[in-house]
């Protein structure tokens, strides 16, 4: 039985390893939306040091917005065991703690406990502001370069 706790505490000092230093962010949030677990690399993005947001709500990286729409699915998910995006990376909007705007991708998941009760929300993500300001650029000029059909004709 030794053998087997001591295995235990190194996955789990793995576990914690592997979360704090990824570079992507992830964030976990229980059932009300309170903030549990914040890596290294969401204080990164989001600016906020865990000691400042874990226990906060997420609204800490919702735009005012978008945060009705945000605690609609957050709460339809968590209620229904689905979430919307599943197996997809959305877009989003964001905010950093200076106020500003960010762009992120993010993949959301449940989590469950070891009796499959759902005890919280996992998020999985990147900045990718300078990416999709540069696309929408890149589009914005591509569009701009198209000659109307009305000039055609």
């Amino acid at each position: 039985m030794q053998a087997t706790a001591a295995c235990a505490d190194t996955d789990s000092d793995l576990y914690q390893a592997i979360v704090d230093q990824a570079p992507d962010v992830i964030i976990f949030a229980d059932c009300e939306g309170a903030i549990r677990v914040w890596n290294h690399g969401a204080e990164t993005v989001f600016g906020h040091s865990a000691a400042e947001v874990l226990g906060e709500s997420l609204d800490v990286i919702i735009p005012e917005r978008l945060r009705k729409a945000h605690w609609e699915g957050f709460h339809k998910a968590v209620d229904s065991g689905q979430t919307k995006y599943r197996n997809q990376v959305l877009t989003t909007r964001s905010v950093h703690k200076d106020g500003s705007k960010l762009y992120v991708e993010l993949s959301f998941g449940l989590v469950r406990d070891g009796s499959g009760t759902i005890i919280g929300s996992l998020a999985i993500g990147r900045d990718c502001t300078a990416c999709h300001l540069k696309a929408v650029a890149q589009s914005s000029a591509a569009a701009q370069d198209k000659p109307s059909d009305r000039a055609l004709k």
